[in-house]
């Protein structure tokens, strides 16, 4: 293979990755807010009482020329003071010692795992 066709290739596998990558992103998403939903189903992380915090987490994807990004969170107030704890006094001057729940960072693992055979697989794609 000569350098101009090897530089052919590489320039068609970068317009291929972008789809493969985009997907990837995605997939590796949509896992983490299922496993993210699924510890903010009850012990070890926060109990349900109405399904109202475990549904409000949501994806925002963006795409970008050669792949995406994903940020998945929630508004509501309470997400940080469930996963990290809280202890002391609020504004209103109400003093609490929750402990955390935590259920993203066990979830992050799975994400992890999820994207690196999500990008080699991308790759690996896009060479071909």
């Amino acid at each position: 293979m000569t350098p101009d066709q090897l530089a052919d290739r590489l320039e068609a596998a970068a317009h291929r990755i972008g789809p493969g990558v985009r997907h990837s992103v995605e997939h590796a998403a949509e896992l983490g807010r299922a496993q993210i939903k699924g510890h903010a189903s009850g012990r070890p992380g926060p109990n349900v009482i109405t399904g109202q915090y475990r549904n409000s987490w949501q994806i925002e994807t963006r795409h970008l020329p050669y792949g995406a990004q994903c940020t998945i969170g929630t508004e509501e107030p309470y997400g940080r003071r469930l996963e990290f704890g809280f202890v002391g006094a609020d504004s209103l001057g109400r003093v609490y010692n929750q402990p955390p729940f935590p259920h993203v960072q066990p979830a992050l693992p799975a994400m992890t795992a999820a994207l690196r055979f999500g990008m080699l697989s991308a790759v690996a794609e896009a060479l071909r």
